[in-house]
């Protein structure tokens, strides 16, 4: 099973420039997804980040894996409801191996190690061209949305 970007914006509330999920290329509701995010020259954070040398930012990295959770909590609902938010509480263990390039798909991987009490911890990583340029544990929570 794979979505496209209508469906990543029916799951999340994210839109550009911040929505980093370009497509779920695989998902087994409730247990693993991976998706890929196409990084562009033309993304808004490489004008500072840093002219002369476009390097995306470690934190968006992070962002585009908490999303990629998000996507795998709300994956196995036929009909999303747009009450409901799905709210980074933690990370944990974050590591960067590499850097993100103008160019690069960055290919999201997340699993779902755990849920306990409406808290999922997350394993997730992040690759370039099959090496590991971050990883890190996640926990979200569901909420409803105000």
């Amino acid at each position: 099973m794979n979505f496209d970007v209508e469906k990543i914006m029916k799951l999340l509330p994210h839109r550009y420039p911040f929505l980093l999920v370009d497509r779920v290329t695989e998902v087994e509701p409730g247990v693993s997804l991976s998706a890929i995010k196409n990084v562009t020259i033309n993304e808004p954070f490489f004008q500072g980040h840093f002219p002369g040398k476009p390097i995306m930012p470690g934190v968006l990295i992070l962002e585009a894996m908490a999303q990629a959770t998000g996507l795998l909590a709300f994956s196995g609902l036929i009909d999303p409801s747009e009450s409901r938010l799905y709210i980074l509480v933690g990370i944990d263990k974050a590591r960067f191996r590499g850097q993100v390039l103008p160019g690069d798909q960055l290919t999201l991987q997340v699993s779902l190690k755990r849920n306990t009490r409406g808290i999922g911890m997350f394993d997730c990583k992040a690759l370039v061209d099959d090496e590991l340029v971050a990883e890190a544990q996640m926990m979200c929570s569901e909420q409803e949305r105000d």
